[in-house]
């Protein structure tokens, strides 16, 4: 499966040939607190996620995407994955995360196009009723870039992370399929 927009992103499936990526994407502690991860992942287990990747998201409740840039003359590049998580079949809802891991490929809008891209995916295919995140507080560009999108913020959640510096606030956004 893959999802193409006008801004020359393409969501696509994840592949074997991803792993060393997401190996190196799951075991950067630097954003381990983004996924409330606290243990790496072994190669064999991103690889049996890999082999299984396949599988409907009504079957495994989660769909990873890999975003790809498509740049004029070149291979597509992939720059990072969007995911939807915790689905509910019978709600018809997803929580969703953006993931942009180099930081040289951060503030390009690649992140809003994925994320454009999802939404009409999931509203339009999946025909869900809503999308939700959560953010830490002091996320502030993956704040603006949900609100951008539509989605309005329907709580805080007091001291929700802990982190070195201590506990910090998360907030939760909300998109209704109106």
């Amino acid at each position: 499966m893959s999802i193409e927009n006008k801004l020359n992103i393409k969501l696509r499936a994840v592949e074997p040939e991803d792993i060393d990526l997401l190996f190196q994407w799951e075991n950067n502690q630097e954003i381990w607190h983004l996924s409330n991860t606290i243990t790496p992942f072994s190669r064999h287990i991103l690889t049996k996620y890999i082999e299984t990747a396949h599988l409907d998201i009504f079957q495994t409740r989660q769909l990873r995407l890999m975003i790809d840039v498509l740049e004029s003359g070149q291979n597509p590049r992939t720059v990072g994955a969007i995911d939807l998580f915790e689905f509910e079949p019978f709600h018809l809802r997803a929580g969703i995360g953006i993931l942009i891991s180099n930081t040289l490929d951060r503030n390009k809008g690649y992140a809003s196009a994925a994320l454009q891209s999802l939404i009409e995916y999931t509203f339009k295919t999946l025909h869900l009723n809503q999308l939700y995140c959560n953010i830490g507080t002091d996320n502030i560009l993956s704040i603006k870039l949900f609100k951008k999108h539509g989605f309005t913020e329907v709580g805080i959640k007091k001291k929700w992370n802990k982190t070195l510096a201590g506990y910090t606030d998360e907030m939760m956004l909300q998109l209704i399929n109106d």
